[in-house]
């Protein structure tokens, strides 16, 4: 399983705030429009046209809108709800039962081995770098030991990039020179964190190559170095995506799915855009849940997902 400390209540509530902070634009700009539908007296056909588009309006998509009009259409006939306010609840739990059905967390192993391994990919520019130190930084806030590992070594500075946030979160970074063998470098890494005794390895891997099939070959190549160590190293791979690219991370996302295989997403920069509500369909698409959201820019906003607190967040 990832990493998952024990939270106390303080830090409950500070996560829950940061994913306030970070769904302001969204929720001012259309999910306090849906408050403003229930406040109304009456269900009928303008007012779910008029969620429907406030949905659209989200980035949702079409598809996904109307199939959640539909089944709260189908519910308040069932259930013989008159009252706007009726739909509110069932609205919120479709929303939530949308981010929480996809995917259970991994399985630790029998022998829970370290290190515990992050493989981040996704194409430049998401933010992956930049989310590889907040993720370094909260782990080390909970009380682990973390290695870097700089295995994009094709794109130019993303060596430095990676050393440069290392320094500012102070950890280690095991890197070689640009152009390097990426496999090599995760095979260093892990005999490095395995010496060192760290709890876990985060290794920044290309976001782009010259085609699909280098990136894939490239990434089989890392997978086969870390499946050489025994007992089994436990390990994630997560893809960043840039909150602010809404639907249009879902064709990136199913790129890399095809051929990287995605335990979890990292949605970054969520705070720069008026439409998460493209995690809905992102998540749905592919049926791989969201593990932490990118809620500033500071080294400590990156929060652990949590679909109900994120959901509340955008309803108020």
């Amino acid at each position: 399983m990832f990493w998952r400390a024990r939270k106390t209540e303080d830090k409950k509530e500070e996560e829950k705030e940061k994913i306030q902070e970070g769904t302001r634009k969204t929720r001012a700009d259309w999910f306090s429009r849906v408050s403003a539908l229930f406040g109304r007296r009456s269900l009928d056909e303008s007012l779910w046209e008029e969620l429907e588009e406030v949905l659209i309006g989200a980035d949702l998509g079409v598809a996904l809108a109307e199939e959640i009009i539909g089944k709260l259409k189908a519910l308040a006939s069932k259930e013989g709800i008159q009252a706007p306010e009726g739909v509110r609840d069932a609205l919120r739990e479709e929303l939530v039962a949308l981010l929480a059905s996809k995917g259970a967390e991994p399985t630790p192993t029998g022998q829970q081995a370290r290190p515990y391994i992050y493989l981040m990919v996704g194409v430049n520019g998401v933010g992956k770098t930049t989310t590889i130190a907040k993720l370094g930084q909260r782990l080390k806030d909970q009380g682990q030991k973390v290695l870097f590992a700089a295995a994009d070594t094709f794109r130019a500075g993303a060596i430095d990039q990676l050393k440069i946030w290392g320094e500012r979160v102070n950890v280690d970074v095991v890197a070689h020179q640009p152009g390097a063998d990426p496999g090599a470098v995760v095979y260093d890494a892990i005999q490095a964190a395995t010496s060192r005794d760290m709890d876990v390895l985060i290794i920044d891997t290309a976001g782009r190559l010259h085609t699909k099939f280098n990136l894939m070959e490239e990434m089989k190549k890392i997978r086969r170095v870390v499946d050489r160590f025994q007992p089994p190293l436990p390990r994630e791979t997560l893809m960043v995506l840039d909150a602010t690219t809404g639907q249009n991370a879902i064709v990136q996302a199913q790129s890399f799915a095809q051929y990287v295989g995605l335990t979890g997403l990292v949605i970054a920069k969520l705070d720069g855009t008026a439409k998460g509500g493209a995690v809905f369909p992102i998540v749905k698409a592919l049926g791989v849940p969201i593990r932490f959201l990118g809620t500033g820019e500071k080294l400590g906003d990156l929060v652990e997902f949590e679909p109900r607190a994120f959901v509340d967040a955008l309803l108020g």
